[in-house]
């Protein structure tokens, strides 16, 4: 997974604008707890996603997602003994003991697995989504050697893909057995150092060492840009108000509390409004 520029609202937006939004939806699902405010911050990850036209990228990383968050909530649900409805009385089993799973060590296992998968979620969408250049290009000001290396790191791990691809090729084309995955590690990787080397010894020569702190961007803001730091705003604070004012109560332990109320969908309808509301306008989407 990369980043590719796409006819998007959200590809349009400048790094700063783009990287604020992906934070302010990863906060929002680390903030908000109840199933259907959460869900909803999920949903709306997966809309965003879809509408920026990298729906092929979630979804990839959704085959990833999904079985991380089942199995959180499973192995929850086995350990915590905290609960007061026992659904399930399983005896004693090897390593955890006696086990009897419980409604509310489900149901929290439940948010955590969802919670995780949100996050991962949003991490596909920054990844996907958010130009990694302009990103590393906002800490230049900050550290200019920082931000090169970690230019350099980022765009030696495709370099390494791409070497391993070679090699596995060039190896199922000779008879015998396929190469093993260690194999082809151990091949790709004895030959870092001598590429780091080499882009050293480059940066050097182009006078990398020498380099200055650049001059402040000067450059407006555009109407993407402040569509989506607005909807950040937006969902950040309608997601601590929402927290802090009480209307989306949960609270797993010792007994399941989670009411749905108008208040609740109120809340997830606004968080999805907020999330979506910057790509009604494509105005400027370069095609």
């Amino acid at each position: 997974m990369s980043y590719r520029r796409r006819p998007s609202p959200l590809h349009a937006a400048r790094a700063a604008a783009g990287l604020t939004y992906c934070v302010a939806l990863g906060c929002a699902a680390l903030i908000l707890s109840a199933p259907v405010a959460l869900g909803a911050v999920a949903l709306a990850i997966v809309l965003a996603g879809i509408a920026a036209g990298v729906g092929r990228e979630l979804r990839r990383a959704a085959l990833f997602a999904l079985p991380l968050g089942v199995l959180v909530a499973v192995v929850n649900a086995l350990v915590t003994r905290n609960g007061l409805t026992v659904i399930w009385r399983l005896g004693d089993l090897p390593v955890v003991g006696h086990t009897d799973i419980t409604l509310e060590a489900t149901v929290y296992g439940a948010i955590l697995g969802l919670r995780a998968v949100a996050l991962i979620l949003c991490g596909a969408l920054y990844t996907a989504a958010v130009d990694p250049d302009e990103v590393l290009r906002l800490f230049r000001r900050v550290s200019f050697r920082s931000a090169l290396t970690a230019t350099l790191a980022t765009r030696m791990v495709p370099i390494m893909i791409r070497d391993s691809q070679r090699l596995a090729d060039a190896q199922r084309c000779r008879p015998g057995r396929p190469p093993t995955r260690v194999q082809l590690l151990r091949a790709t990787t004895s030959g870092v150092l001598d590429r780091a080397l080499n882009v050293a010894a480059a940066l050097e020569v182009r006078g990398y060492g020498a380099a200055r702190r650049p001059p402040p961007a000067r450059a407006p803001y555009s109407r993407h840009d402040l569509a989506f730091i607005g909807s950040a705003v937006g969902v950040l604070a309608l997601a601590i108000f929402a927290r802090v004012a009480g209307l989306v109560p949960f609270s797993a332990y010792p007994a399941l509390h989670a009411p749905v109320r108008g208040a609740q969908l109120a809340v997830a309808a606004g968080l999805l409004g907020f999330a979506l509301a910057p790509f009604a306008d494509r105005r400027g989407v370069t095609r």
